[in-house]
């Protein structure tokens, strides 16, 4: 594939990791609870209001860049993941000095269990290759009609890998198996959900970037490894 600068593809990839770096470091340890009229009380990780994004920036990216360019994104964005996660280990370890007090506090935001970080590293590789995947051939597959049966149903690929593997290789042991399963199932439902409410934008912003970057790529004949930064 000959080399080609784009305008806009190293804006979304900022844009990618740091929704990925925030989901990740901030939101999967919290349980959340609301109560929704008619339907009782929702129990999800506070993770989910925003974890999402990532897989709607990967929609966006695979559709116009294609799966190859997609790819490099999710392997920066691992990179950062697993940089994020050392560093937090390593500033949590460090000694604190005399008189400084949030010690503690600053262990329990930030002191993320080498389990979850494990977790959350494999999970997100598996899911976002798997949306990438799912996304491309359909696009080829359908000849690049259908944007929203490709986006949404990516997506419920995609996240259903993800949340069978976090969930389950984070908290099973240490949450009651009730209590996986059900933060499970409704973040998965609520990802989902997620996606469908952003398909307006979806094909918003999938338009422009295809009108300002001259491009609609097909992976016809993509190398589909994940194991590679060849574009």
């Amino acid at each position: 594939m000959p080399t080609r600068e784009f305008r806009y593809y190293d804006l979304i990839l900022g844009a990618f990791v740091a929704v990925l770096l925030c989901a990740n470091l901030i939101g999967p340890a919290k349980i959340a609870e609301v109560h929704l009229p008619l339907l009782g009380d929702f129990k999800f990780g506070a993770g989910v209001l925003f974890f999402p994004i990532s897989y709607f920036f990967g929609d966006v990216l695979t559709e116009v860049y294609g799966y190859a360019r997609a790819r490099r994104v999710i392997w920066s964005g691992l990179a950062a993941l697993a940089f994020a996660s050392i560093m937090s280990a390593v500033v949590v370890a460090l000694p604190p000095a005399a008189g400084w007090k949030d010690q503690a506090a600053y262990s329990t935001i930030f002191g993320q269990t080498p389990r979850i970080v494990l977790a959350s590293i494999m999970a997100f590789f598996a899911g976002e290759f798997v949306n990438s995947f799912v996304m491309a051939k359909l696009k080829v597959a359908t000849s690049g009609r259908f944007l929203w049966m490709r986006a949404i149903g990516s997506t419920m690929c995609g996240e259903g890998v993800d949340s069978l593997v976090f969930y389950p290789a984070a908290f099973l042991g240490v949450w009651s198996t009730d209590l996986v399963i059900t933060v499970m199932l409704t973040n998965y439902v609520a990802k989902v959900l997620w996606e469908v409410l952003a398909t307006p934008l979806t094909y918003r912003l999938v338009k422009a970037l295809k009108r300002a970057e001259n491009v609609d790529h097909y992976d016809r004949d993509t190398r589909f490894t994940p194991f590679t930064l060849r574009t």
